[in-house]
């Protein structure tokens, strides 16, 4: 999208930080620093181990308490605060600057290709797509299916307003139906601002891909989010990289990091954080407060789901961490002492 065309919408490259993410001679995105090859060895290792290797606890036995929300709750968000509410997995309503912002919605039964079989969700949405009102924006980290959901972006693209994308996926939300002048594609260090509120895609260590043909065709992100008032961080899919203290260095200190911890396995270290290393991140990323996600919504790895939650709150306590646990749909008011002491240590996986 070309500036001359845009309304109260400004794209701007940091002049400090020039875009840092590279095309390689196969047409490829790269890390900064590089990561393991998904070759045919590292797909049979993982196949063989999610045919025959025995999970325990991976899904929740009970049904997961949620905090149901209506359209009239989302509506009657403070205007002058900044609130914060996570629907499950990576999906986060966000409402700042009197702005409604969609983070990696996936609303679909399964994190999958296919409606019938992959990774089911353990809890339902606290609300519905077709309960939400008009969004400003939908932010999208990177393309892999649990993030990047071609129903609910379908369901959604009349109800959003604009769509920010790494660099590469503005050409599959425009084959599923999203306008054009909606889609806003950002290389590293490019931000777009939309009437007052800054998103700025930053360095993350991950992949993309949709299929065996398309790795690394598309960019991968994390989001710095901010307004005059509040500034918020969006960790996307990432292994730990030293990125973190350069975007904290830039942008910190944040008032909020919203932090993968999940879906980590000794197979793929450089990929996704460990819950030792989601802390060091938050600390080089100069946080006071974190929110972990990843979590909770899919059977993705072979950890029990509840120990990203257990570790986390422990070694939180260990290093003086402000951890908030909220239950899914639980509102965040940021500046409102009271909600954001009734998200912190909840324990509801227990």
């Amino acid at each position: 999208m070309t500036i001359s065309s845009l309304d109260a919408v400004t794209i701007e490259k940091d002049r400090f930080f020039l875009p840092t993410s590279q095309l390689n001679a196969d047409g490829k995105f790269t890390n900064a620093k590089p990561v393991a090859e998904l070759s045919w060895s590292r797909i049979l290792g993982f196949m063989n181990r999610a045919l025959f290797e025995k999970k325990v606890n991976t899904v929740p036995s009970k049904t997961i308490p949620i905090e149901k929300l209506s359209q009239h709750q989302v509506n009657q968000l403070p205007e002058d605060k900044t609130s914060v509410i996570r629907l499950g997995h990576s999906t986060i309503l966000i409402k700042i600057n009197n702005q409604l912002w969609l983070l990696d919605p996936v609303f679909s039964e399964r994190a999958s290709p296919f409606r019938f079989m992959g990774p089911k969700r353990f809890h339902p949405t606290p609300i519905e797509i077709s309960e939400l009102p008009s969004i400003t924006g939908v932010i999208l980290s990177h393309n892999h299916y649990d993030h990047m959901d071609e129903f609910s972006i379908k369901k959604l693209k009349e109800k959003v307003s604009k769509f920010v994308v790494p660099v590469g996926n503005g050409a599959q939300l425009n084959s599923w139906g999203v306008n054009q002048d909606k889609i806003f594609e950002l290389d590293w260090w490019q931000s777009v601002n939309v009437n007052g509120v800054q998103i700025v895609a930053t360095p993350s260590q991950h992949f993309s891909g949709r299929g065996l043909g398309d790795r690394d065709k598309a960019l991968w992100s994390s989001w710095v989010i901010r307004d005059e008032n509040t500034n918020l961080f969006f960790s996307g899919d990432t292994g730990y990289f030293d990125g973190f203290k350069t975007i904290g260095e830039k942008y910190g200190p944040f008032d909020l990091t919203m932090m993968e911890t999940g879906a980590y396995d000794e197979q793929w270290p450089d990929v996704h954080m460990a819950p030792e290393e989601t802390i060091q991140a938050h600390k080089d990323l100069r946080g006071r407060k974190m929110l972990p996600i990843h979590n909770g919504t899919f059977d993705l790895a072979f950890h029990e789901w509840t120990d990203p939650f257990e570790q986390m709150v422990d070694l939180s306590n260990r290093e003086w961490i402000d951890l908030m646990t909220p239950k899914m749909g639980q509102v965040i008011t940021l500046e409102d002492d009271d909600s954001v002491d009734k998200a912190r240590d909840l324990h509801w996986w227990r």
